[in-house]
């Protein structure tokens, strides 16, 4: 039997392992949150097909209504908005009852803030036919219960779970989650790559490059960074002497970019003068070949001297700025002042530029995705 794999992580930010393959998937993330007081918990909704949100419901929100978040949706008709705003908010009181439900079952007496978190999909075949289904939840941030793909038995994964499990099993709940998982859900999702296939077939190839860094005990770190990727799914390895080096190398999981695209990068450590003897090799859908890289002394000289020079022309342009300040008080204001040509100021324009690209990295790395949809039953 294929085992129930949950992980509270995979309703936060999500890795489809081997989708870019050919296969694709349409997931949606929910989370609801119980307040101190009596209103009705915050309902959140968020729906992927792969690694692009298409829609979004918040019930916290002016309209609370389900809302696009992908250009191709305006394709769909009034009659979907109308359908998933409804279901949206019927689940809110559906999850304020299983909110209560688990509350009990916890004995939990006091009234407090407490989250369910629900994730389920499809992923289909590269011919469009149903691969797998999945549906899991977690509550306070522990897993709770999920759905086997292969026999569509509730796994009770903490033991106050078994509630739920009976409860479902006697109103054939999984029957209907079957029905939805390996039909609705794979027909949607099959109109969705339709209608945004220009956006979601693509494939944009990574740009990578090597950093090494020191550290206060000397020990030298070499970074592999690879971003403006599409479809999300890369693999980053360094090498040493030709061989793989995956127990120290350090990675970070894969980050949205800000602008439909991805970045990822992975670190080894070494000592000092070793650098030569690692590789980093980047392999991606959109590349006919992977790349191999490896750190290039002379190129870190260039942007070493491109940084004292720029940083010389910071102290000459200050000193002439002050030998202006100090001509124009002494000669009461009225004195010539020659003014060098814009022309002239290229090294200092290299260096804006370089900083300005610096600070859109980083800013780039501050949007990590978080997947929160639309819970069928209370728990």
């Amino acid at each position: 039997m294929k085992p129930c794999i949950v992980s509270v992580v995979l309703l936060e930010i999500v890795i489809l392992k081997g989708t870019w393959a050919g296969s694709h998937s349409m997931r949606y993330f929910s989370t609801a949150i119980s307040r101190l007081d009596l209103r009705e918990p915050r309902f959140l909704s968020v729906g992927y097909v792969d690694d692009q949100q298409f829609v979004r419901f918040d019930s916290d929100s002016e309209s609370q209504r389900m809302e696009p978040r992908a250009p191709w949706m305006d394709k769909v008709d009034k009659d979907y908005w109308e359908r998933e705003t409804q279901m949206s908010r019927r689940a809110v009181r559906s999850y304020q009852e299983g909110l209560e439900n688990l509350r009990s079952y916890y004995n939990q007496s006091e009234r407090g803030v407490h989250v369910i978190q629900h994730m389920y999909g499809c992923e289909i075949f590269p011919n469009g036919s149903f691969k797998s289904g999945f549906e899991q939840y977690a509550y306070d941030g522990k897993d709770y219960i999920c759905l086997n793909s292969e026999n569509y038995m509730w796994t009770a994964i903490d033991p106050q779970a078994v509630n739920s499990k009976r409860k479902w099993e006697q109103r054939s709940i999984s029957e209907k989650e079957k029905a939805y998982l390996e039909e609705t859900c794979v027909l949607w999702l099959l109109k969705h790559l339709e209608n945004g296939k220009e956006v979601l077939l693509r494939t944009d190839p990574p740009s990578a490059r090597v950093t090494r860094h020191s550290g206060p005990d000397g020990e030298v770190t070499l970074r592999c960074r690879a971003q403006g990727f599409y479809p999300a799914e890369i693999s980053l390895m360094w090498l040493r002497d030709g061989e793989e080096q995956l127990q120290d190398t350090e990675f970070i999981e894969t980050r949205p970019g800000g602008d439909g695209t991805f970045q990822k990068w992975a670190a080894v450590a070494m000592a000092p003068g070793q650098e030569d003897r690692y590789s980093c090799r980047v392999q991606h859908e959109a590349l006919a070949q992977p790349l191999s890289l490896k750190w290039e002394p002379q190129a870190s000289s260039v942007w070493v001297i491109v940084g004292v020079a720029a940083g010389v022309l910071i102290l000459v342009t200050a000193v002439l700025a002050g030998a202006v300040m100090l001509r124009r008080r002494n000669s009461g204001g009225k004195g010539r002042v020659y003014v060098p040509a814009a022309g002239n100021d290229s090294s200092q324009g290299s260096d804006v530029s370089l900083t300005a690209s610096g600070l859109s990295w980083i800013l780039q790395g501050l949007d990590p995705r978080r997947r929160l949809h639309f819970l069928s039953c209370s728990c």
